[in-house]
C-alpha cells in the first residue's frame, strides 16, 4: 500500500512545491501591500473616530477633517486592505486547486502595482478635497477605469488557470472564487457608468451607490472570505467538509437573494415604496446562507478540537465565521422595517456593520490564510508564536468594542435624532462621545497589532524565517510540533489540499 501511495505523494509535493514557487513573488506582493494599506487606514481610521469626541484634533490641517479621512480610511480598507488580501489568496487558491503553476507572475506584478497606483492617487484625492462623496466610491472618477484595468489583468489568469485544471469535481472554494470574480467586474462596472458616464437623478444614483456598497460586502467580500474558510478547514484538520449539500445550499442561497439587498438605506426617499422593503428582506435573509455555511464549518473545525485550539490558520478562520453570525445577527436587527431600521439609518450604526463585515469577518478570515499561505510560498515558518497571539487577541478584542460601540452608539445617536424639540447637537452628537472614545482607542490596539503583523509579514517575504519542518502553533513547539494532518507544516504535501481530495 505504502509504496503505490508514496510515489503521488512526492509527486503532489514537488508540484505543490513548484506552484509555491511560482506564484512567491505575485502573492507576497499582494499580501505585504495589503497589510502595509491597511496600517494606512487604521491610522486614518483613528484620526477620524477622535474628531468624534474631539473636533479639534488635528483642526489645523485641511487634508485632516473628518469628512476626508473617515472617507480615505474606508476606501483605503477595501481598496487597499480588503481586495489585495483577496487578489493573493485567489492568485495562489486557484493555483493549487487547479494544479498549475503561474506563468503569468511578470504580469500579475505589473497589474498589482497599478492597482496600488490607483489606490495611492484615490487616498490622496480624498484627502486633498477631490473626492465624489459618494459612500464606497469617494476615489476621484478617472481613478476607477485604471483599477478595473488593473482588476481584469490580475484575475484574467486566474480564470485561465481555472480551465485548465484537471477533469473532474469542481470544489465548493472554487465556486465561490470564481463566482465573486464574476460578480465584482459587474457590480463595479454598472455603478461606476451610471454614476459618472451616465449620471442621472440625484435620489436614483444615491441607491445606485447604496446597492454597490452592499453588493461588495455579500457579493466580494462574503464569497471570498467563504471560499477560503472552505478551503483552509478541511486542509488543516485533514477531514471533509461536514455537508456538501449544505455548501452547495449556502452558495446559491447568496446568488439569489444578496443582489437584491442595499436600497433599504432610503427608507423615506422619494423612490418606488416598495424597493426600500425588498432591499431589507433581503439583507434580512442573509442569515440564511451566513449560518448554513457556518455550521457547516464550525463542525468540519471541531471535528479535530486540538488542531482547531492550536493552529493559527483555524483560531483566526473559525473567529472570522463567528464574526459571520454575529454580522447576519446585526443585518436582522438593523434591518427589520421600523424602529431600529429608521434609527440606524443616519447613523454610525451603518459603519458598526461595515466593520463587522470587513474586519470580524472577512478580515479574520484573510489573517488566517495569510498564517497558511505565506511559509509555503516562502518556504520559512514564522518567526514569533507571541507575535502571532498578540495578533490575535488584540484585534478580537478591539474589533468587538468597535462593533458593540458603533451599532449601538448609532442606535443611541438615531434616538436623538428622534428628538425633534431638543437641539441636534446636544440630542445626537453628544450621545456618540463615550461611543467615539472606545472606537479610537480600540482602533489603537488593532493598529498596534497590526504593526507588528506587517512586520513579521515583511520579514517572512524576505526569506527570513525560521528554517524548521515544524509549523509554527500557538502552543510551545515541543508540545504539539508536528501537526499529524500535515495541516500547517513546513511543506505542504497533500496536493491541492485535503479539502478537495477528501470532498
Amino acid at each position: 500500500m505504502s509504496s503505490q501511495t508514496s510515489p503521488t505523494t512526492e509527486q503532489d509535493a514537488v508540484l505543490s512545491a513548484g506552484i509555491d514557487r511560482s506564484l512567491r513573488h505575485p502573492v507576497m506582493f499582494f499580501l505585504t501591500s495589503a497589510a502595509a494599506w491597511l496600517a494606512v487606514s487604521l491610522i486614518l481610521g483613528i484620526i477620524s473616530s477622535a474628531k468624534v469626541h474631539s473636533p479639534g484634533f488635528m483642526d489645523g490641517c485641511s487634508w485632516l477633517t473628518y469628512g476626508r479621512t473617515q472617507a480615505a480610511h474606508v476606501n483605503a480598507l477595501v481598496y487597499g486592505w480588503g481586495f489585495q488580501a483577496a487578489f493573493g489568496v485567489i492568485v495562489w487558491m486557484l493555483s493549487r486547486l487547479s494544479r498549475q503553476e503561474c506563468r503569468a507572475s511578470g504580469l500579475i506584478l505589473t497589474a498589482g502595482h497599478i492597482w496600488n497606483f490607483g489606490i495611492s492617487v484615490g487616498v490622496l484625492g480624498i484627502l486633498a478635497g477631490y473626492g465624489t462623496g459618494m459612500s464606497w466610491m469617494e476615489f476621484p472618477a478617472f481613478t476607477w477605469p485604471v483599477m478595473l484595468l488593473a482588476y481584469f489583468a490580475i484575475v484574467i489568469w486566474s480564470f485561465v488557470q481555472f480551465k485548465v485544471r484537471p477533469a473532474g469535481h469542481v470544489y465548493i472554494s472554487q465556486w465561490y472564487l470564481m463566482a465573486a470574480m464574476i460578480w465584482f467586474p459587474w457590480v463595479f462596472i454598472t455603478a461606476n457608468v451610471l454614476l459618472h458616464v451616465m449620471p442621472g437623478n440625484p435620489v436614483m444614483a444615491a441607491g445606485i451607490n447604496a446597492w454597490y456598497k452592499s453588493s461588495l460586502i455579500f457579493l466580494f467580500f462574503t464569497p471570498i472570505a467563504l471560499g477560503t474558510a472552505f478551503y483552509l478547514t478541511p486542509k488543516v484538520t485533514g477531514r471533509p467538509i461536514h455537508s456538501y449539500s449544505l455548501a452547495k445550499l449556502g452558495f446559491w442561497s447568496l446568488a439569489v437573494i444578496m443582489p437584491w439587498a442595499g436600497m433599504q438605506k432610503l427608507t423615506g426617499a422619494p423612490i418606488p415604496y416598495f424597493l426600500p422593503y425588498v432591499g431589507a428582506t433581503a439583507t434580512v435573509l442573509f442569515f440564511i446562507p451566513a449560518f448554513t455555511a457556518a455550521v457547516n464549518i464550525l463542525r468540519t473545525a471541531t471535528a479535530d478540537p486540538d488542531v482547531a485550539n492550536h493552529s493559527p490558520t483555524l483560531r483566526f478562520t473559525m473567529a472570522g465565521v463567528v464574526g459571520l453570525i454575529v454580522m447576519a445577527v446585526a443585518a436582522v436587527f438593523l434591518n427589520i422595517p421600523g424602529w431600529t431600521m429608521q434609527l440606524s439609518q443616519f447613523s454610525m450604526s451603518g459603519y458598526g456593520f461595515e466593520i463587522l463585515a470587513l474586519y470580524a469577518f472577512f478580515s479574520f478570515v484573510m489573517f488566517g490564510a495569510i498564517y497558511f499561505i505565506v511559509p509555503r510560498v516562502t518556504r520559512r515558518e514564522w518567526l514569533s508564536r507571541r507575535l502571532i497571539k498578540m495578533h490575535f487577541f488584540f484585534s478580537i478584542y478591539g474589533i468587538m468594542i468597535i462593533a458593540i460601540a458603533a451599532i449601538f452608539g448609532g442606535l443611541q445617536q438615531g434616538i436623538g435624532q428622534e428628538a425633534f424639540d431638543q437641539p441636534w447637537q446636544e440630542s445626537a452628537a453628544e450621545r456618540a462621545v463615550n461611543y467615539g472614545w472606545a472606537i479610537t482607542i480600540s482602533w489603537c490596539f488593532i493598529l498596534f497589532s497590526n504593526i507588528f503583523f506587517f512586520m513579521h509579514l515583511t520579514v517572512m517575504w524576505l526569506r527570513l524565517g525560521r528554517r524548521s519542518m515544524h509549523p509554527t502553533l500557538l502552543v510551545s513547539d515541543h508540545g504539539h510540533g508536528d501537526s499529524p494532518h500535515g495541516g500547517e507544516g513546513h511543506i505542504d504535501n497533500c496536493g491541492p489540499g485535503t479539502a478537495s481530495a477528501t470532498h
